[in-house]
């Protein structure tokens, strides 16, 4: 279920108690998660609507390797802005349907923006979320595309987060526990998205994304 996905990284700190440590704490969750995801919807995937974000992507994550370096109670606010500005340029575009933007070049933002969301919290869900709602994909290929964009991202950034110290054998224990829930959530949140009609399921996805990215203000 796009857009339920980021509430997870407050409530890792909460647990954790270190925002930082969280990042390195949530990783092999995802990865798990991402697994489950790509078995069951990659097939419905759009690959080609990454191929021009992904270089992005890997510049904003290299951004994010040297900002992990920097105070938590900078970062995340500074996510959570980015986040804000993209919402509101997508909502603007939603109602102004004349306003037209070249692809490729809305590429370059949300692909550097996504890529360091993600690797300094694990927070680019919103921007994936607001750029794939803007190429009016099928549901289907909706998140089938974003499974397969965060399964990629998610295994490069686990040597970063290494390096880091951010994953430790604690963490790895902890996460481990979590394979059962990550199983459940995956079952449950099928069946939300076979329920959801199309009209309903984008406005779910941009209330989910500014109510989770106002949480990173917390």
């Amino acid at each position: 279920m796009p857009g339920l996905g980021i509430f997870v990284v407050p409530t890792m700190v909460l647990v954790v108690g270190d925002a930082r440590q969280s990042a390195g704490w949530l990783l092999p969750v995802l990865c798990a998660a991402d697994i489950v995801a790509v078995l069951y919807w990659g097939r419905h995937s759009a690959a080609n609507k990454l191929f021009s974000l992904m270089p992005w992507v890997l510049i904003g994550t290299a951004g994010g390797a040297v900002a992990l370096n920097w105070n938590d109670s900078v970062l995340r606010p500074m996510v959570g802005a980015i986040v804000l500005v993209m919402l509101a340029i997508y909502l603007y575009r939603r109602l102004r349907p004349g306003l037209h933007q070249p692809a490729e070049a809305g590429a370059i933002p949300y692909g550097i923006t996504a890529g360091f969301a993600t690797t300094v919290a694990n927070a680019a869900g919103p921007v994936m979320n607001l750029y794939l709602l803007s190429k009016r994909l099928p549901k289907e290929e909706f998140i089938a595309t974003g499974v397969w964009f965060f399964f990629i991202i998610n295994l490069t950034k686990i040597p970063i987060y290494l390096w880091h110290g951010l994953i430790s054998p604690a963490s790895l224990r902890f996460d481990a526990a979590m394979v059962p829930a990550i199983l459940v959530g995956a079952a449950t949140g099928r069946w939300m998205v076979g329920h959801i009609p199309i009209r309903a399921f984008e406005i779910a996805v941009v209330v989910l994304t500014l109510l989770s990215t106002l949480m990173l203000f917390r």
